[in-house]
């Protein structure tokens, strides 16, 4: 695989080094030529310019890249260099680097990036998913924004306890993609039973990231049940109330808007009947 990475600072080098040692094809830009001999990246190829000129990226042979990765420590920079690699160069893969937290919105398809890597978050949730149990956790967002992988930690009341994955009533847009349990990997099957500290991790549309929360968390199932029983205790009141008769037509009309009524209605027809002037 060819990969093109814009930054050879220390978060670029790193990438660098372990698709290296993986056997891929790295080719790093930076604008400051000592990059070169302090990074200690063996095999690498190097090109000195700004990323950000079309020049440097058509000498880089940007559109025959798999992947370019944009690694420098400036957001602006990284916006750039992916929108240019989508657009003029129809790079299948963009990734992205979030230096600041507040600028994540912008880093989606309309500026080219297909993965958007945010360290501070990442972090957030990877603290989360330590010590949250019993609670949805999201660890990484995928396709622009449209999707994520989320975790959750089985907790030793869950309902879900004793029930084999293919019985439970999953979301249409989450899918379970791997157990850790015991601190081994299991690839998932509708056979599997769920066990007290099972990690279960999920492939689902952030959209469907609620519907799945109400699955998984016991306060919101039982939540969710509870409003389903007033529901049903609601539907024989309302059927009752839709039967019975509106004021003013049966037996329990105001006597005095009904008298009313009809001697409007006498009046009515006797100015109907009398000659006109």
């Amino acid at each position: 695989m060819k990969v093109v990475i814009a930054g050879a600072g220390s978060v670029g080098s790193s990438i660098a080094k372990e698709l290296l040692s993986h056997g891929h094809d790295v080719l790093l830009i930076d604008e400051k030529p000592e990059c070169v001999g302090r990074s200690g990246l063996r095999g690498a190829r190097w090109l000195i310019g700004d990323a950000c000129e079309l020049t440097t990226l058509k000498d880089a042979l940007l559109e025959e890249a798999d992947v370019v990765v944009s690694a420098t420590g400036d957001d602006k920079v990284n916006l750039v260099v992916s929108l240019l690699a989508k657009s003029e160069f129809g790079v299948a893969r963009t990734v992205g680097r979030v230096n600041n937290p507040k600028n994540d919105w912008m880093f989606d398809d309309s500026w080219g990036v297909d993965v958007a890597v945010n360290t501070p978050r990442l972090m957030t949730a990877l603290v989360e998913e330590a010590v949250e149990i019993g609670d949805l956790v999201r660890l990484l967002s995928l396709q622009t924004g449209v999707s994520s992988m989320v975790e959750f930690t089985v907790p030793t009341d869950s309902h879900l306890t004793g029930r084999t994955l293919g019985s439970i009533d999953w979301p249409q847009d989450a899918t379970v993609v791997a157990i850790l349990r015991d601190d081994a990997p299991i690839t998932p099957s509708n056979d599997d039973v769920v066990e007290p500290g099972d990690e279960l991790f999920f492939i689902t549309t952030i959209a469907a990231e609620d519907e799945l929360r109400a699955v998984l968390s016991p306060a919101a199932a039982e939540a969710a049940a509870q409003a389903r029983r007033e529901s049903l205790d609601a539907e024989p009141a309302a059927a009752e109330s839709s039967g019975t008769q509106s004021p003013g037509a049966g037996e329990d009309a105001d006597p005095l808007a009904a008298s009313g009524a009809m001697a409007e209605g006498r009046e009515t027809t006797h100015a109907s009947q009398s000659p006109s002037a």
